[in-house]
């Protein structure tokens, strides 16, 4: 019974995000969800008590679960023989790798980006995601400060710099009607540099 409940709770997440990226969120209703899956209200609010907690599930599983794994590498408690370099390397190389090759999350992040505006769904987007990434990476940030790795400043504010440097060179193409996907290749050298600044940046005064 939770296998089967697991895969329809699955399904109705998968409709939903095709009618949340086809009509937005604001004129996305349960009624059409319910229609696109073939059964009731009812029992879409059974999984999903509000069209608010769907779009978040939605978002989770699609735009920022990708993300929250990187950051669990970041733990300030893990104890790993890696430099600071390399591992915050490696966070934004995954990082990247979602934003430039995953249509779906991009089609989740411009959907956020273009209803902003016109309702909480940018609110909802952050809460669901990417406000925890940031908690999760300023608190490794300050285990490094405290370790004299990097010098001391607000750690979320430090979190929210990386997080910019590592997008930056990928900015444009979210503009971009259908930007071809990245390989590892291209990757690496952009999250080089935006490391190398970062660090530069933060690097502890003599």
């Amino acid at each position: 019974m939770k296998v089967r409940t697991e895969a329809r709770r699955n399904a109705i997440l998968e409709t939903a995000a095709e009618l949340f990226k086809e009509m937005g969120y604001e004129r996305a209703s349960m009624n059409e969800l319910a229609k696109r899956c073939g059964g009731s209200k009812a029992t879409l609010y059974g999984y999903f008590p509000s069209k608010e907690e769907l779009f978040v599930a939605v978002v989770e599983a699609i735009a920022t679960v990708h993300l929250l794994d990187a950051v669990k590498e970041l733990s300030p408690e893990a104890k790993s023989p890696s430099t600071l370099e390399a591992q915050l390397t490696r966070f934004g190389e995954r990082m990247l790798d979602v934003l430039t090759n995953d249509e779906s999350a991009l089609a989740v992040y411009r959907m956020v980006v273009a209803e902003a505006g016109r309702s909480d769904v940018g609110k909802l987007f952050h809460d669901s995601g990417p406000a925890q990434a940031t908690e999760a990476i300023a608190g490794f940030m300050k285990a490094a400060m405290d370790r004299g790795e990097l010098r001391r400043m607000e750690p979320r504010i430090a979190a929210q710099q990386f997080l910019s440097l590592v997008t930056a060179e990928n900015d444009a193409r979210q503009f971009e009607r259908s930007p071809p996907p990245m390989s590892h290749r291209q990757i690496r050298p952009m999250v080089s540099r935006a490391v190398e600044t970062f660090l530069r940046g933060l690097a502890p005064t003599t």
